[in-house]
């Protein structure tokens, strides 16, 4: 049995109601090389934060809530912005400090927007891996609880409920495109799928944790050089991810960074959506044909997020 399962997800979307948004969907026509095809869009990018870590980030702070080991000293995250501002968000939601450990090079956005929610921000760590050697030492220090951004069964189920929820939207929904990091978002979609919904993972050639991962039969570390790092900069896939990916059939596959570009282009363009380099990487996979639906099917595109710095 799966270490995270479905009714676990519907429990997460119950839980987390009262602070997420029910974001929309989009139906739209979108260029591909075999020609235009109808898809739907999930605007998480609306969701609050900006981000769809928002959902996963929440589940885990109030799990722990609910079972009585949310500390006073707040909630600590190492996050190249999205997850830190997620974490912001739950610690203002449930009055509990909130600090964030980020690299130095991340986008002034995304820091800038941390300190406008409250967070104490550590912006002078050189990378994700220093980030998390700091979070996991401070919340050892202070006995904050350490928030994972995606390799957590709770982080998981709340990223799950993006699907979920488009269900409900749209029952005929039968494929899904997401891009894909440490991979909570994609083994939560997993987890909710239905049979018959096929979970495609979309990552930079950059950064591809799950690509590796499934070519060489666990998680491997990978070198990141990809314009999606910042929230795509994991440089392992998560184990609890992995356990999940392992066994539930999950695509993978790969685009370069000129195509990330053009796709987040179009979108500003056709859309007039401003999303950062990460939320347009899964719509990459479909404009550029290195993913073909199948005739007749309704492929669902998850935009995960829009913490950007210029939206042009």
């Amino acid at each position: 049995m799966s270490i995270v399962a479905a009714e676990t997800v519907a429990e997460a979307a119950h839980r987390i109601h009262p602070y997420v948004r029910r974001t929309p969907l989009l139906r739209l026509s979108v260029p591909t090389p075999q020609g235009d095809r109808q898809v739907q869009f999930k605007l998480e990018q609306t969701q609050v934060g900006g981000s769809f870590k928002t959902r996963g980030i929440l589940n885990m702070a109030l799990r722990a809530r609910e079972r009585g080991v949310l500390p006073e000293r707040g909630v600590v995250i190492a996050s190249g912005g999205n997850a830190g501002i997620a974490a912001a968000v739950a610690g203002a939601a449930m009055k509990v400090p909130a600090t964030v450990a980020v690299p130095h090079d991340s986008p002034h956005s995304k820091v800038d927007r941390l300190r406008d929610l409250g967070a104490r921000v550590v912006d002078d760590l050189a990378d994700h891996a220093e980030s998390n050697a700091w979070a996991d030492g401070y919340a050892e220090r202070t006995g904050a609880l350490r928030l994972h951004a995606y390799d957590d069964p709770d982080v998981v189920a709340g990223a799950g409920t993006i699907l979920t929820e488009a269900l409900e939207q749209d029952p005929n929904v039968d494929s899904v495109l997401l891009a894909v990091g440490g991979g909570g978002l994609v083994a939560g979609v997993a987890t909710a799928a239905p049979a018959g919904v096929a979970v495609v993972g979309v990552e930079p050639q950059g950064a591809p944790t799950l690509h590796s991962a499934l070519a060489a039969g666990r998680p491997v570390p990978v070198e990141v050089d990809t314009i999606a790092q910042d929230s795509l900069g994991a440089r392992t896939l998560g184990e609890v991810p992995w356990a999940i990916c392992s066994t539930a059939g999950v695509q993978s596959v790969l685009v370069d960074d000129a195509a990330i570009t053009r796709a987040r282009q179009w979108l500003w363009t056709a859309c007039r959506l401003v999303v950062e380099n990460a939320g347009a990487c899964a719509l990459a996979a479909l404009l550029e044909g290195v993913w073909v639906p199948p005739d007749g099917s309704s492929p669902l595109i998850v935009i995960c997020g829009a913490n950007v710095d210029d939206p042009r």
